[in-house]
């Protein structure tokens, strides 16, 4: 599977994600070809070689004769629609527009319809997005991730007047994701970038396990403390990684004041609430006071009533937030019958094969105490009629 890791460590912009993909290998005349399918006129783009505090980048400029233009969600789309762009192209540029328009919708309290884009409805901005697309497509992208975003922070002037650091506009499209200022005193993320990274990619985190096969540089426009410049990395995942990824959170605390038989209550409640594993380890801590370090990973995005519990049921005064990228085979849950009853098991596959089978705790322990046998002998029974129901290649994990 042929992977894109944008490295945003600089923020990202329409123009970077351009320039990217050009310093990654997407040739020139080849973009210039396809978007000339677009119903647009008076426009140039050239890009060239520019170095950001020593590194080697590409700049791409984008002269249009067609300033201050206003269009609105309806021309963006009728626009696209008469265009003969590929059709995935097509698709994934109107989910951009789609986001920048939810989101000034959301800010300035209008529908959709009543939206107009100003500077986001210009000639530069569509060849941005659209020409986006074409780059991940004509390079073969299967999928995308992207590094945590960095936005900068201050002020930034606008046709309106003075606005925050990220924009109204940036933030709202970036909602769950994560980000970060970098104490850097300048736009690094502009609304076009943010919605690019947020329709295409799969996970914000760390750069999942790849071989690379080329790397990228797209330079912005200012030159800041910072190299600033849009790292694109290519490469496939290795075919023993081929499982499945995703972003969990570790939410972490360290107690030494809370009474131990509260712990089973909370990890209940914590379970209840959502949290995909809660474990506590034993520490000492300050003073050589024996404590527990109390570990909840969740979803990301679905951590408000977990933090809750923690602030309610224990004596905590904070916790620690860390994003981790999980990668985990695919598993389903069957139901097999035995001479002591009906239990689920968990089934865990890889690469389409079967390669664990768990049965579940909860029912073992149901039909032991029924029959009044040892809980291993229907454990073990369990997982025989799974074994021959599924038939795993060699012996599955328990």
């Amino acid at each position: 599977m042929k992977i894109a890791y944008f490295d945003c460590f600089a923020g990202i912009s329409g123009d970077m994600v351009l320039g990217a993909l050009l310093d990654v290998g997407l040739p020139l005349e080849a973009l210039r070809k396809e978007l000339e399918k677009l119903p647009l006129q008076n426009y140039e783009i050239e890009a060239g070689k520019v170095s950001k505090l020593g590194i080697g980048a590409t700049k791409v400029s984008i002269r249009a004769e067609e300033r201050g233009i206003v269009r609105t969600w309806t021309n963006i789309k009728n626009l696209l629609n008469e265009s003969a762009i590929a059709p995935p192209v097509k698709e994934k540029s109107k989910e951009i527009f789609l986001k920048l328009a939810q989101a000034e919708a959301k800010i300035h309290q209008k529908s959709l319809d009543q939206i107009h884009f100003h500077e986001i409805g210009a000639t530069d901005t569509i060849i941005d997005i659209v020409g986006a697309a074409i780059g991940l497509h004509q390079l073969g992208i299967e999928e995308v991730y992207s590094s945590p975003l960095a936005t900068g922070m201050g002020l930034a002037r606008t046709e309106h007047g003075a606005i925050p650091i990220p924009s109204p506009a940036t933030l709202e499209i970036l909602r769950e994701a994560p980000i970060y200022s970098r104490g850097i005193t300048a736009e690094l993320t502009t609304p076009t970038g943010a919605a690019i990274i947020k329709t295409y990619a799969k996970s914000f985190g760390d750069m999942p396990p790849m071989r690379i096969s080329s790397i990228g540089y797209g330079a912005g426009t200012r030159d800041l403390e910072i190299p600033n410049v849009l790292r694109l990395i290519l490469g496939e995942i290795e075919e023993f990684e081929s499982a499945e990824m995703d972003e969990v959170l570790v939410i972490e605390t360290n107690i030494d004041d809370l009474n131990p038989e509260f712990y089973g209550y909370v990890m209940d409640k914590l379970f209840k609430a959502g949290a995909l594993d809660v474990w506590a380890s034993p520490i000492y801590m300050k003073k050589n006071r024996p404590g527990l370090a109390l570990s909840v990973l969740a979803k990301a995005g679905e951590e408000s009533e977990i933090l809750n519990i923690l602030f309610r049921e224990t004596t905590t005064f904070g916790v620690h937030l860390s994003r981790k990228t999980r990668r985990k085979i695919s598993r389903e849950t069957i139901e097999v019958k035995t001479d002591f009853g009906q239990a689920r098991v968990k089934v865990g596959r890889f690469k389409g094969k079967v390669v664990s089978l768990s049965p579940e705790y909860e029912d073992c322990a149901r039909l032991a105490g029924e029959a009044k046998v040892p809980l291993r002998i229907v454990y073990t029974v369990v997982k025989r009629e799974a074994e021959k129901r599924l038939k795993p290649e060699g012996p599955a994990k328990a």
